[in-house]
């Protein structure tokens, strides 16, 4: 999948270019035949004209290009933004100065269908949503027989909203090893991201 930044910036960002080195960095969408039907992920760059600019970009490329998938990049980020670029078909939103690993985890989870938000806002969705979401305990119970008693204390952590320094903090593992278990998680309990891992283990289990 390819990456092209959008953005005011002459120069791409060193977290953008340590990330993605054979990424494009353009100004505008400069959509081309060869590119309208190739897999990008649009990395979009907020200029000061936030939503007029948004909309009309993320307009632009769906009408366009019919695999593209949209990251939102701002400098300042503001949740009612980022549940406006969603609503507008975005599918993950961060802070353009996130470090080179955040930046691949998150075209890591995006290429397997799953959303990107930041850890306050998915906090804020896992609680609306485990209020909402019915899953009952047995139900519950035998999704997490699935796991390994790691992964399992990892999985309920990321399911209250917890990033993974916090779930490393707390279970006393480093950053790498969370992110391994939450990856071996993903793939046995099939969710594609913390969201919907969150949805299926709900607040009716409790430890």
């Amino acid at each position: 999948m390819q990456d092209i930044f959008i953005s005011p910036l002459s120069t791409a960002l060193i977290s953008w270019v340590e990330a993605f080195p054979k990424a494009k960095l353009t100004a505008n969408v400069k959509p081309t035949k060869s590119q309208k039907d190739e897999a990008i992920l649009f990395w979009l760059h907020m200029n000061e004209d936030r939503q007029q600019w948004l909309t009309n970009t993320i307009v632009l490329i769906q009408k366009d290009y019919k695999n593209a998938k949209i990251v939102v990049l701002a400098n300042a980020p503001i949740q009612a933004e980022a549940l406006h670029a969603l609503s507008l078909g975005a599918v993950g939103y961060c802070h353009a100065y996130s470090a080179p690993e955040v930046l691949k985890e998150i075209k890591t989870v995006i290429s397997h269908g799953g959303l990107w938000l930041g850890n306050e806002l998915l906090k804020r969705l896992i609680e609306v949503s485990a209020r909402l979401v019915g899953n009952q305990p047995k139900h519950v119970e035998s999704l997490l027989a699935q796991l390994t008693k790691r992964q399992k204390d990892v999985a309920i952590e990321a399911a209250k909203g917890l990033s993974n320094k916090e779930i490393a903090r707390i279970l006393k593992i480093t950053e790498r090893t969370v992110k391994a278990h939450l990856a071996a998680t993903f793939e046995c309990l099939k969710a594609k991201d913390r969201l919907q891992l969150a949805l299926m283990l709900n607040s009716n289990y409790r430890r």
